[in-house]
């Protein structure tokens, strides 16, 4: 069931949960007033993507209930969780809207899931009216871009030789060209040395025999 906060039968206990949110938390009344007439509650069962991976239609979402988690996945097919989410948290496509980039990764319900959300122009219209939202909203925004990385970074150096293996495996061509390019140069027929000659030594003249003859 999906329906705007101020119209849903269980409203007024979904209020009390929005308002527990670490991002909305504090707002003034007015403020509220503004929220509550636009943010539809939606549910969604486990395995339910929320958002896909490369789409462009972005949302913004809090949890009321639930786990979401952050996958991406490449074109073989495998996965890597970025992070997860539960009740009182948000998640969000805010920076791939502030890029003007699809979005990077897909959100999916770990559990069965209700979300308060809104369209990606609605709420970035909803925060340019309010600073203070706005600013503690960026924030969390660049601290979970930075946990996100952090993450990333461990599990690549955790597949270091996994992923030297598959490099070496997908450009052996190339590898071996570089090898032999880079084996060490035979050396040069001017390089060589003359071979002796069999037999007897030719004469020299050295100057003194020269002064002798003379």
């Amino acid at each position: 069931m999906s329906a705007v906060l101020t119209r849903h039968p269980q409203r007024n206990a979904l209020r009390l949960e929005l308002r527990q949110n670490q991002i909305l938390r504090g707002m003034p009344q007015p403020a509220w007033d503004h929220l509550e007439s636009r943010v539809e509650i939606a549910e969604f069962r486990k395995g339910d993507q929320l958002v896909h991976q490369g789409t462009q239609e972005m949302e913004q979402f809090f949890i009321l209930a639930g786990i979401l988690k952050r996958v991406v996945s490449n074109s073989e097919g495998r996965e890597m969780i970025l992070r997860f989410a539960a009740e009182n948290d948000m998640d969000t496509s805010y920076a791939a809207w502030r890029l003007k980039t699809p979005v990077p990764y897909s959100i999916v319900a770990v559990t069965k899931v209700r979300v308060a959300r809104l369209p990606m122009p609605q709420w970035v219209e909803f925060i340019e009216r309010h600073g203070d939202v706005k600013a503690r909203f960026e924030y969390e925004v660049m601290r979970l871009m930075s946990e996100v990385m952090a993450h990333t970074i461990t599990l690549h150096l955790l597949d270091a030789p996994g992923r030297l293996a598959r490099f070496r495996r997908k450009h052996a061509e190339y590898l071996g060209r570089r090898s032999r390019a880079t084996a060490p140069a035979r050396p040069s027929d001017s390089g060589r040395r003359e071979p002796t000659t069999k037999g007897k030594p030719r004469a020299t003249t050295s100057s003194s025999s020269s002064r002798g003859a003379s």
